[in-house]
């Protein structure tokens, strides 16, 4: 089914996913001006990559026990479904998905691992002057120093990522019709027929945040 036949505007996204998505985004945002800093910004560059890892855990939870649209059973699909649904995307006949389509969903798989590699790089990481990663002196200097190459590269990595996140968002919004930004921000889409209602389990996701948490509080005492 395409754009035009969709009927009603029903809840996907939980809160969680949005808060999720939003807080990720703008922390890698702040990652990077914080690092084109340097200096004493060094420091809240490392809470952002420690903040990242949190959020990423998370995710990881979520996508197992969280609502319908936020699982990854909803949306990772087998590599021969996704290749037929680019087939039809490139003539424009591509059918509409309630939450993310096979492209997108492997797109969050991949952003999910890249931040994961960026920040856990991070980790390790030292500019042998004035910075060092919180687990940098656990390794060898040859490990940290090749960390570090890591942490660079896979950033450029990462903004490719982003900007063929971005890209299908603008395609998606523009040429089909779909408001995926303002569904990013109130949670409801257009959707029509196979709908899974999506009702947020508030205490399981507070619940879900504990783990992550405290996985901020302990690497944030490591550093």
């Amino acid at each position: 089914m395409d754009a035009s036949t969709q009927t009603q505007t029903r809840p996907v996204w939980d809160i969680f996913i949005r808060l999720f998505h939003w807080t990720l985004a703008g922390t890698i945002v702040f990652a990077w001006w914080s690092a084109e800093q340097g200096g004493n910004w060094m420091t809240a560059h490392m809470l952002a990559g420690y903040t990242i890892l949190s959020l990423i855990l998370f995710r990881l939870i979520w996508g197992f026990i969280g609502t319908p649209y936020a699982r990854f059973a909803s949306f990772v699909k087998a590599p021969g479904h996704t290749l037929q649904y680019f087939k039809t995307a490139m003539r424009r006949e591509e059918p509409h998905y309630t939450g993310h389509n096979p492209l997108g969903g492997w797109m969050v798989i991949a952003l999910i691992l890249l931040c994961t590699l960026q920040a856990t790089s991070g980790l390790f990481a030292t500019d042998d002057i004035f910075t060092e990663g919180p687990l940098s002196s656990w390794v060898s200097s040859g490990t940290a120093s090749l960390m570090t190459e890591i942490h660079e590269a896979n950033f450029n990595l990462l903004l490719g990522a982003i900007f063929l996140h971005l890209a299908g968002v603008i395609y998606h919004q523009r040429f089909k019709g779909e408001p995926l930004v303002q569904g990013m921000i109130h949670g409801r889409k257009p959707v029509s027929g196979g709908y899974s209602d999506v009702r947020t389990p508030v205490l399981l996701g507070l619940i879900v945040i504990i783990p992550a948490l405290g996985l901020f509080l302990l690497l944030r005492s490591l550093g």
